[in-house]
């Protein structure tokens, strides 16, 4: 698992933008190289409620990426339990057993990108 604290990255200019009068600004949360190489499989927009987690997991042949949009949460992937906050962003790689809880006073919203080497891979529930 790879943590990203948005709330840390520099604004910058976004590339299309004058550097000396950018209109909009961007933080760079993941680059081309940063990423697994494949197809993107999904983008979806979640709602994790208050008190209420997601099965832990792995996929096969896909790596996702959340991006915390609203809310508090806890990742466990790898071996690592990490708080996450609106800003945040994780990479969880492929076979990485993962599981997302939410530990505050307010519904989690979060996007989810899965990029898939497309290699027939598939979601793989963890019995505890």
């Amino acid at each position: 698992m790879r943590v990203v604290r948005g709330n840390d990255l520099p604004l910058l200019p976004a590339s299309h933008e004058d550097p000396q009068n950018p209109g909009v600004f961007k933080r760079v949360l993941a680059a081309k190289g940063d990423l697994l190489s494949g197809r993107v499989q999904m983008i979806n927009w979640a709602l994790l409620p208050i008190a209420s987690a997601f099965r832990r997991h792995y996929h096969e042949d896909m790596e996702e990426i959340f991006i915390i949009v609203r809310g508090q949460a806890e990742m466990r992937a790898g071996g690592q339990t990490v708080h996450l906050a609106e800003g945040d962003a994780v990479v969880v790689a492929p076979r990485e057993v993962h599981e997302m809880r939410n530990v505050g006073d307010h519904d989690v919203h979060y996007v989810v990108l899965g990029i898939s080497t497309e290699l027939g891979g598939k979601t793989v529930v963890v019995q505890e």
